[in-house]
């Protein structure tokens, strides 16, 4: 089975296995992407709503890879309803791509290559420049605001 992102109804995916998708895309879409999606959920598409333990288990492998600040509610759940199908998840978000990776689920890419190795984000103080593994709202040395980096 293949979870689709959004990505997928806008590229106009297509594959001869069973697809599924969250809610929470249809409200990403928009004209003939949107119609895209009405259309693949008249012929049997799987709406799947991961349950809250799951969207936790991945809210909580996306922070300690550093992605959860750039992943929204719907990716997130995307992740999950992938991790909870046992199931192929299908998009060009490569904050996604690293999460699902951390959880062992498959990724197929559609119009971008895929990522390369999986990462864990250091961030730096934008104030002072010390660096930390953990994200946090602010620098507990000089109270500065941090921001992403690349560990490599």
């Amino acid at each position: 089975m293949y979870v689709l992102d959004s990505s997928a109804f806008i590229h106009d995916y297509h594959t001869t296995e069973q697809i599924a998708t969250i809610p929470l895309v249809r409200e990403e879409l928009k004209d003939e992407s949107a119609y895209r999606y009405d259309a693949m959920e008249g012929s049997g598409m799987h709406i799947h709503i991961p349950n809250e333990d799951t969207t936790e288990k991945v809210s909580r492998a996306a922070s300690e890879s550093g992605d959860l600040e750039v992943l929204s509610d719907t990716d997130v759940r995307l992740v999950a309803a992938s991790f909870e199908l046992d199931a192929t998840l299908v998009t060009d978000d490569y904050a996604m791509q690293n999460v699902a990776e951390k959880l062992n689920v498959d990724v197929e890419v559609i119009a971008r290559d895929g990522i390369e190795e999986q990462r864990s984000w250091r961030f730096q103080c934008q104030g002072c420049g010390r660096e930390f593994d953990e994200e946090k709202e602010r620098c507990p040395i000089c109270g500065s605001g941090l921001a992403r980096k690349n560990p490599n």
